[in-house]
């Protein structure tokens, strides 16, 4: 059997074969509890539970405290008592939604057709990313390492050729893994495994192909469709036989998830090495205000308040916004409105781990008009950034880019530099 799994450090397994595997699914590990302790170094190796408060429920619990048996939706009472050397922690929503919102983020840098499942989960069709990266492992690898440098929690990936063998594959990477499930090895992945692990099977669907004696999924992919119909109904019988034979036309759609309101877009970036150079830190939020107007021009949108965010090496992080006096969408305006914010800082040989450049207050571009100045000409930058906009959609990305962008510099993880 082929199908590998990766986790840090790395197997020494030869990787897998990913050809064709275009579906990526992420799932951080133990959400809740992950960004509960991140800065709790002394909580690292305890048994830790999120909950508890007017939910009397478990959100989260650490790999040390699920030894015990307490999972997600247990009532407190019963983590308790499973548990009761547990630490408790309530759960921080606003930290808890803003570190969502940076993961998908780092999603988005990767691909724009990201559908989340949840808070902490989401699919990523990574198939028009292949010629920016090597492979869809290659991908998988870089979203692990960004998030853990960037956020410093885990997640464990699933790289596939289907949404259900990807979602299936990152539960089995889990904690902090990565498995690929190469096309040529398919049934090998799936059949041995139990039949609640087949997409949309709970507990009541599970417990009705036992009494049919289905314990695993060949067992179901052998039972004749007719027989599965029959028992299931006519299209839960022939979804069930098509899932466990590998088929899954399920496509992954891009969109926002109910926790991820499009109030905001914003783009950061890490650098390779720590930096302490004013001129490299200038020269990065030009790109990501680049990156970031792009976006809000493509999504019809213009924003007011333009926010920088800067990560030392130590990871305390500073942030400052500034709210401008009309709505905006074109680079020069952000760039110098976050270069300013970047320069009040008076940092004086601080070194820099990661920068970023969000744009808030966002508002429909119909309807996000602006007054003209007396003097001012009736077509300006956001005309020039819109033909450019036409320029990279029909040449590629490094078709036109401001002369700044084309000295050489230090390169952000993950990402090589343009030729």
């Amino acid at each position: 059997m082929s199908w590998s799994r990766r986790s840090r450090p790395r197997s020494e397994t030869a990787a897998a074969d990913d050809a064709g595997c275009t579906v990526v699914h992420v799932d951080m590990d133990a959400f809740y509890a992950s960004v509960a302790i991140r800065d709790r170094p002394e909580l690292r190796d305890a048994p830790v539970i999120v909950g508890g408060g007017h939910r009397g429920v478990v959100l989260s619990a650490t790999y040390a405290a699920r030894v015990y048996g307490v999972r997600s939706a247990m009532s407190m009472t019963r983590a308790r008592r499973l548990c009761p050397q547990a630490v408790v922690i309530a759960p921080d929503f606003a930290c808890l939604s803003a570190v969502s919102a940076a993961v998908m983020e780092t999603f988005r840098s990767v691909t724009p057709i990201v559908e989340p499942l949840s808070m902490d989960e989401a699919f990523l069709d990574v198939s028009g990313s292949l010629r920016r990266f090597s492979s869809p492992t290659a991908i998988g690898e870089h979203l692990r390492a960004r998030i853990a440098d960037e956020q410093r929690i885990t997640c464990s990936v699933g790289v596939a050729s289907t949404p259900q063998l990807a979602k299936m594959a990152s539960r089995q990477a889990k904690p902090d893994g990565l498995v690929v499930v190469p096309v040529t090895e398919v049934t090998a992945f799936l059949h041995p495994q139990g039949v609640e692990e087949l997409w949309g099977v709970g507990e009541k669907t599970a417990a009705a192909l036992h009494r049919l004696g289905l314990r695993t999924i060949a067992d179901v992919a052998h039972t004749p469709v007719e027989v599965l119909q029959r028992a299931m109904g006519p299209r839960v019988g022939a979804r069930l036989h098509a899932l466990a034979w590998g088929d899954d036309d399920r496509r992954i759609v891009a969109k926002r998830g109910a926790d991820e309101p499009e109030h905001s877009i914003g783009a950061d970036e890490t650098f390779g090495r720590d930096t302490d150079d004013p001129d490299v830190v200038l020269r990065e939020l030009l790109r990501l205000s680049t990156k970031v107007a792009a976006r809000m021009r493509a999504a019809h949108v213009s924003g007011r308040t333009i926010t920088v965010r800067v990560r030392f090496s130590d990871f305390t992080t500073l942030t400052r916004s500034r709210t401008l006096g009309n709505f905006t969408a074109v680079t020069p305006e952000i760039y110098a409105t976050a270069a300013d914010l970047f320069t009040g800082l008076g940092l004086q040989r601080a070194r820099i781990r990661l920068v970023g450049v969000r744009v808030e207050g966002l508002r429909d571009a119909v309807v996000a008009t602006r007054q003209l100045r007396l003097d001012e000409r009736p077509f300006g930058w956001e005309d020039a950034e819109r033909a450019v906009d036409r320029a990279v959609h029909r040449f590629g990305r490094y078709a036109v880019r401001p002369a700044t962008l084309l000295e050489p510099s230090v390169a952000p993880s993950g990402q090589s530099q343009a030729p």
